[in-house]
């Protein structure tokens, strides 16, 4: 039923519960954790060449978001055949929140387990998003999505900046509590994990979905179940992309996601990293900055909310797009810790903004019941092709020896993105969606 209260608290507690893992162990603490202890200061050798902390953290990043890139539109195809969308973002979600905890083994000089465990989460949180974003043309109206989007968003604020403000509180007080400062911070990535986990508890009971299966194919019958449903996903798969060729300003949307959100997604995942290595700051700077981000982006994600409502979501996320671009000339040019707690709330405004109406802008135009199908493609243009901005500032980072350059050329992923949204016609995106059905 859509619209209906219960459903939606369980689906916006899941953003309550897995962005704790966004900023404990993505975004603040494990990046602090692997540059000043799990990598060393002359870095990590590989076939002659040394390799800092940003360099090696770039390129995982990448590599997860190309694993999830494989997968994601085949998993989405199966769900929506099987209704098994739930059961996926269970799958999905377990596997990341073991992995998460099992990064509080991580100890100094262990730098491939704590690179392989951390690809495990991200791709296991990921993952799980697609189903989890899929299911919000199901629960709500057309009408009620900017602004249940938005809600999502900013539950997923404030749950994951409480829980990063309990880690920072475990990390400032480890003498009090006479542990080491390591063993704090190992602690708030276990602490992320169970959260994580806890909190998703919610969501599993009270998100429902329809019981309905689709049969499968006569001629898959003496296939193992397993096979058969991966040949469906395949197939369907290909029925999609052909789908997504027909809606030409649906794809026109994706191909702008897919270049400024390799911007956004490079700037949240290197901040840290950035403002330790590049910028020397203290990482209680860092730490109080992204704490204060989070809160900012709840003001961020309803306050776009509301301003699409009055000037439509594209207009605002346009502006939200001329944010990023003053931020990444900004974090270039600065060098205090004033002006980076500035940069934060500036992050925080434009964060919540287009986050949230990317989602629910995309789910605006999408076929009603292949949304998991169409949100495994989404997840490709999101997390999934978040492999480019990544790579380019480790790339850049390990040629230059320095990362002002790599922040700086993120703005190209933003102005371009920007142009291609502006040429975007929603009411043509709409109205193919309603010829096909």
């Amino acid at each position: 039923m859509l619209n209906d209260k219960k459903q939606i608290f369980g689906w916006v507690m899941y953003d309550w519960a897995n962005s704790a893992y966004v900023t404990t162990v993505s975004v603040a603490v494990l990046p602090a954790y692997f540059t000043s202890v799990v990598v060393p200061e002359t870095g990590v050798m590989i076939a002659g060449t040394a390799y800092s902390a940003t360099s090696l953290w770039g390129f995982v990043i990448s590599f997860s978001a190309f694993i999830v890139l494989l997968i994601a539109p085949i998993m989405g195809a199966i769900s929506d055949f099987s209704t098994s969308k739930k059961k996926f973002l269970i799958v999905f979600c377990s596997l990341g929140v073991l992995a998460t905890c099992l990064l509080f083994f991580s100890e100094a000089g262990a730098v491939w387990q704590t690179l392989v465990l951390f690809a495990i989460a991200q791709i296991g949180f990921v993952s799980a998003n697609i189903f989890y974003d899929a299911f919000l043309p199901d629960i709500v109206s057309t009408d009620q999505m900017d602004w249940v989007s938005g809600k999502g968003f900013a539950y997923g604020y404030i749950g994951g900046g409480l829980q990063f403000a309990l880690s920072l509180g475990l990390i400032a007080g480890h003498n009090s509590l006479g542990i080491s400062a390591e063993l704090a911070g190992k602690l708030a990535i276990l602490m992320a994990g169970l959260w994580w986990g806890g909190f998703s508890i919610i969501t599993f009971i009270y998100l429902k979905e329809s019981q309905a299966v689709e049969a499968l194919p006569v001629e898959y019958s003496h296939l193992p179940h397993w096979l058969a449903f991966l040949k469906v996903g395949v197939i369907r798969t290909k029925v999609t992309l052909q789908k997504v060729r027909l809606f030409q300003q649906l794809l026109l949307f994706l191909v702008a996601y897919m270049i400024y959100n390799n911007g956004i997604q490079t700037v949240i995942v290197m901040a840290t990293i950035y403002g330790t290595e590049e910028l020397k700051f203290s990482t209680s700077i860092l730490m109080i900055t992204l704490l204060m981000i989070q809160f900012v982006s709840v003001v961020g994600a309803l306050l776009f909310s509301k301003l699409a409502e009055k000037i439509s979501a594209k207009n605002a996320l346009m502006i939200s797009l001329m944010g990023w671009v003053f931020v990444v000339i900004y974090a270039y040019i600065l060098k205090t810790p004033i002006e980076y707690f500035i940069l934060g709330g500036i992050v925080g405004l434009v964060q919540g903004g287009s986050q949230s109406l990317s989602r629910s802008f995309y789910g605006a135009i999408i076929p009603p019941g292949a949304s998991a199908e169409f949100y495994g493609f989404y997840s490709v243009f999101n997390k999934g092709s978040a492999i480019f901005g990544p790579l380019l500032f480790a790339i850049i980072r390990q040629a230059t020896g320095t990362a002002r350059a790599s922040i700086l050329a993120l703005i190209v992923f933003f102005i371009i993105g920007l142009v291609l949204l502006s040429q975007v016609n929603v009411k043509a995106a709409k109205a193919a969606v309603s010829t096909a059905l």
